[in-house]
This record gives structure tokens, sequence and C-alpha cells, in this order.
């Protein structure tokens, strides 16, 4: 039988004995393997970029918010590797566009917010407009959801066509307004659909 004395000599013996056995455990966690960068919707990356908006401008108010596809992150239903945020500042008469990006990649693209150029702003691009923060109440896969609902025949007929989002304000509605693209642009794209980003509901299809 172990008396108390010879338990306290051997205290510091069993915790060193202790430490090495938990060690190895505490090395295998260290050694797990990251996970794989994951796509997020572009209302979450909207608002990762808009405090680095505020503080290069405290009135910032967004103007275009568009999805970028890279190639070591798949896309899916709304959701994309990297987005892109064009905003404006109307007391500085200045346009500064950020991105965000969950991996480092080409085309100037970093991990995290970057901020890339500034240019002159003279109070519209084309016939986009300013939009308000509080306006974007739905999220990029929400208006997927709303897309894919109205395009069954379409996707069908296109199973493998590149799609790209663009958050924008114009004339056409009376708010801003997703527009689910399926192609890598406007320019090149014959089919799109139209979601109201206040409210998710179906606007039109485009051309």
């Amino acid at each position: 039988m172990i008396s108390r004395r010879s338990l306290w000599i051997l205290a510091p013996v069993i915790a060193v004995l202790t430490a090495c056995s938990e060690a190895p455990k505490q090395e295998a966690k260290k050694k797990e393997p990251e996970k794989p960068p994951e796509p997020v919707t572009g209302r979450k990356a909207f608002y990762l970029m808009y405090p680095s908006a505020r503080a290069w401008a405290i009135d910032a108010q967004p103007l275009q918010l568009s999805s970028i596809s890279l190639p070591e992150v798949k896309s899916e239903q709304g959701k994309y590797g990297a987005w892109q945020c064009s905003f404006v500042s109307p007391s500085k008469g200045k346009l500064k566009t950020f991105t965000y990006s969950v991996i480092e990649a080409g085309g100037n693209l970093h991990k995290g917010v970057f901020a890339l150029h500034e240019e002159g702003f003279s109070g519209s691009r084309g016939q986009a407009k300013p939009w308000l923060v509080a306006a974007l109440k739905v999220d990029s896969d929400q208006a997927w959801e709303t897309a894919a609902k109205k395009s069954v025949e379409y996707m069908k007929k296109h199973p493998n066509m590149p799609i790209t989002f663009l958050l924008e304000y114009t004339n056409r509605f009376p708010q801003p307004a997703w527009r689910v693209i399926w192609g890598e642009s406007v320019g090149t794209s014959s089919y799109s659909i139209f979601v109201d980003a206040a409210t998710g509901e179906y606007l039109a299809t485009g051309r």
C-alpha cells in the first residue's frame, strides 16, 4: 500500500508522464489538414467589404456588386470564391472598388478584403445608380433559388452554362435587383433573371 508521503514524491513524475502522453494528441491536432476554401454569398462578401469602404469615405454608398468565378473554388448556387463591389462617395466625387476573396488568386485578387483603384464619379455609371445598404435584404443564394425555379427549361437546354451575379439599382425597377446571368457577362449573355434584392420576388426575364 502506497503511503501519503510516497504519493507526494511520485506526484511530479506522474505529472510529467501525463504531459508526455497528451503531447502526441496535441501534435496530431496540429497536423490535421486545413479545410478547402468554400465559396461565400454576395451579401456576406458585401458586409465584409463595407467597413473598408466606410473607412475610405464615411458616406460610401454601393453602386455595383458582382461575382467573380475562381477555378480553384467551385461556385455553387449563388456562392462564389470572390466578389467585387464598387462604392461611391458623393462628398469626394469618387468611386473606389473593393474585392473579397477566400484565397490568393490571379487577376490582382488577394485573400480577404483588398482595395483597388479610385476614380472620379459624376452620379451614375451607365444606368447604375447608388443604392441604400438597407435595401440588400435578400442574399445571392436566395436570388438563385428564385431564378432557378423560373429557368428549369433553360437550364435543361444549357446545363453547363456559367452563371454570373450582378446587383445594381437602375430606373428599370423601384429597388436594387439581383441579375442572375447565364453567361460570363451581361454583354455575352442571352438570358438572365431579375430578382428584387429587398423582397426576393421575381421581377423579369431578360434576354
